[in-house]
């Protein structure tokens, strides 16, 4: 009886047998989450060009000190300067929480609204709002998109929603201020550009585990709104002095989740105030999107890798360059490769000069301060 695998032309190593182990333990290899957040950042990256937004690919532009987005209102200062001045973010970029507060809102949400609003109006999935505020003299402008709203047939707003998803519902008795500063923003903005009254709306808060829902309902306070513009007037003054806010979170426990909490001193590290510039010497608690887009957004301004993270991420040291080991002592530099180093933080390489002479001293990269150019 003749070799079906022969007669087709396949050789043994080609035997249905062997390709399926040899397919298995290719995908089994490629199945990593280094591989997986790439491929999910070419994703995206895909569908900002599709959908004609690939503004949305790279590094936002710093804020203009007068200049507020809703979503940062009420925020602790240091943090919001430091989003909005494109400080490097710490940790891992929060995008499952994105993609399920995206989704939540344009799966369940805006159908739902479709549902139950009246037969003469219509669901938007959002507005654009663009107003300006004077206080004490100063000009601020406010610019965001708002949440799914109620508009007429025109697309004039009636009722603007404010969607949040949380892990649970269950000791909510109330809008968080600074979602409730943000809803604020979107109907003060919309009761000026528009003839009729805009002053209601509503904070959807949804169950990240069982889609159950809380709303709140909540109409436009102008006392409390006085509180926003007087945030908004205090973070201006910071950024216009250069100067690096206080720290003043809301809640002690934010600053576990914050993306600046070491950099800030809020964590077991040892740096603190450190200002919107540069990377931390001797870190490596930054994701390589995180990094990229640092890297990116500063490259006009000399930005490159500390050896630590030349060590971390070797294919950036070529594409960025490198900063070089140095000795506080001496005064020696070295290359970021030149040492034989594991790269562990906690075991710091040596000074080669200062070994000779019996002293040892371990090697740092430059401080956050003084590692771009700046002018």
């Amino acid at each position: 009886m003749s070799d079906p695998s022969r007669d087709a032309g396949l050789g043994p190593a080609s035997s249905p047998s062997n390709t399926g182990f040899d397919a298995q333990q290719v995908v089994q290899d490629r199945i990593t989450n280094r591989a997986f957040t790439e491929w999910y950042s070419e994703q995206q990256f895909q569908t900002n060009i599709l959908e004609g937004q690939a503004y949305f690919n790279g590094p936002s532009p710093a804020k203009d000190p007068e200049r507020h987005s809703p979503s940062r209102l009420l925020e602790c200062h240091r943090k919001a300067s430091y989003a909005r001045q494109n400080a490097p973010r710490e940790g891992t970029p929060p995008q499952g929480l994105f993609w399920i507060g995206s989704e939540f809102e344009e799966q369940v949400v805006v159908p739902f609204l479709q549902s139950i609003t009246t037969p003469d109006t219509y669901v938007t999935n959002s507005l654009w709002i663009d107003a300006e505020i004077e206080a004490e003299g100063t000009q601020h402008t406010i610019r965001g998109s708002t949440d799914p709203a109620i508009v007429t047939a025109d697309a004039e707003p009636l009722f603007v929603t404010e969607i949040k998803t949380t892990t649970s519902l269950d000791h909510l008795s109330g809008p968080k201020p600074h979602h409730r500063a943000q809803l604020y923003a979107y109907l003060y903005a919309l009761d000026q550009e528009y003839d009729h009254s805009i002053t209601e709306g509503m904070i959807v808060y949804g169950s990240r585990t069982t889609l159950d829902i809380k709303p709140f309902h909540v109409e436009f306070d102008p006392d409390v709104w006085e509180r926003v513009v007087d945030w908004m007037r205090a973070q201006t003054e910071y950024e216009q002095a250069g100067e690096l806010p206080p720290a003043t979170p809301e809640r002690e426990w934010e600053c576990n989740y914050c993306s600046f909490k070491h950099r800030c001193g809020q964590a077991d590290t040892p740096y603190t105030d450190i200002g919107i510039e540069g990377l931390l010497p001797v870190f490596d608690g930054y994701d390589r999107q995180n990094l990229r887009e640092y890297l990116d957004g500063h490259v006009d301004r000399g930005a490159r890798l500390t050896p630590t993270l030349a060590h971390q991420y070797p294919e950036f040291a070529a594409e960025y360059g490198t900063y070089d080991w140095s000795c506080s002592s001496c005064g020696e530099s070295y290359g970021w490769d030149e040492l034989d180093w594991d790269g562990d933080t906690d075991d710091l390489p040596f000074c080669p000069a200062c070994i000779e002479l019996d002293n040892l001293v371990t090697l740092s990269g430059p401080e956050a301060d003084v590692q771009l150019n700046i002018a």
